[in-house]
């Protein structure tokens, strides 16, 4: 089995309207580092969002009613608050300094806009299409290198009644996602019935330690030798409606 190595691109500062992918290029050349077919390419959400202009100057945002009750009630800036009413589909509630929306089919908080790695007094909002933005890169790698590989947009986010963040995508393109093991037998020989592999998200998980959180400009990370099912056309994470999720289509069952 070919061991699974993951290796951390930094590059320089990126800003609104900068080519993300000639500065990834350009970082790949800076450190005499080649990609390799099968190989996936974990980009930080953040930093695709900023150089598509995804940043918003909260100076210039008005808050309305609502938003002001969200400052009062959870503690959160009108001005952000009032962001997060305009991009979440939906919102459900609130923590102290969050509130638990659901933007793009993903559950988040805030509907993914974020103050860190933003300019001062500033918020990034989730970036444009990511699935569409990493077919295109895929396409764009085949065409430069001619190879194939995935692409995956990730966050990071915490799970439920965990302590912590892991890592999600939000966006990927050019390999199967979502493995579906139904069907396979376990070591019992008995049939899965409803497993399937997140095999996006843990790759994000995985490349989340090597990105970081803070200051580490490392806003690509290459993941090479975990075998994914490569399909060049492939793009799109799926996703579940809330009635079949166990999170939110639980009833609630009292003893």
């Amino acid at each position: 089995m070919e061991k699974i190595c993951i290796y951390g691109i930094k590059t320089s500062l990126i800003y609104p309207n900068d080519s993300i992918e000639d500065i990834f290029f350009k970082s790949l050349n800076n450190e005499s580092f080649s990609l390799n077919e099968g190989d996936v390419i974990v980009v930080a959400e953040s930093a695709l969002a900023t150089s598509q202009g995804r940043i918003v100057d909260l100076s210039e945002v008005i808050p309305g009613n609502e938003a002001k009750k969200f400052e009062k009630s959870c503690g959160i800036d009108a001005r952000e608050a009032e962001l997060i009413i305009q991009e979440a589909d939906e919102i459900f509630g609130c923590v102290y300094g969050a509130l638990l929306t659901l933007k793009n089919g993903i559950l988040c908080p805030n509907a993914g806009i974020d103050n860190s790695n933003a300019p001062s007094g500033c918020v990034v909002l989730y970036p444009e299409d990511p699935d569409l933005w990493a077919q295109n890169f895929v396409k764009k790698i085949k065409n430069k290198f001619g190879i194939n590989v995935g692409v995956i947009v990730a966050d990071s986010r915490t799970q439920p009644l965990r302590l912590g963040c892991s890592g999600i995508a939000l966006g990927a393109a050019g390999f199967k996602a979502v493995l579906d093991m139904r069907g396979k037998k376990d070591v019992y020989s008995r049939e899965l019935t409803i497993t399937r592999i997140a095999v996006a998200d843990n790759i994000a998980t995985a490349a989340e330690i090597i990105m970081g959180e803070a200051d580490e400009c490392t806003p690509f990370a290459v993941v090479r030798g975990v075998g994914v099912q490569l399909e060049p056309e492939q793009k799109g994470i799926e996703k579940i409606p809330m009635n079949e999720c166990m999170y939110f289509g639980s009833n609630i069952i009292k003893k």
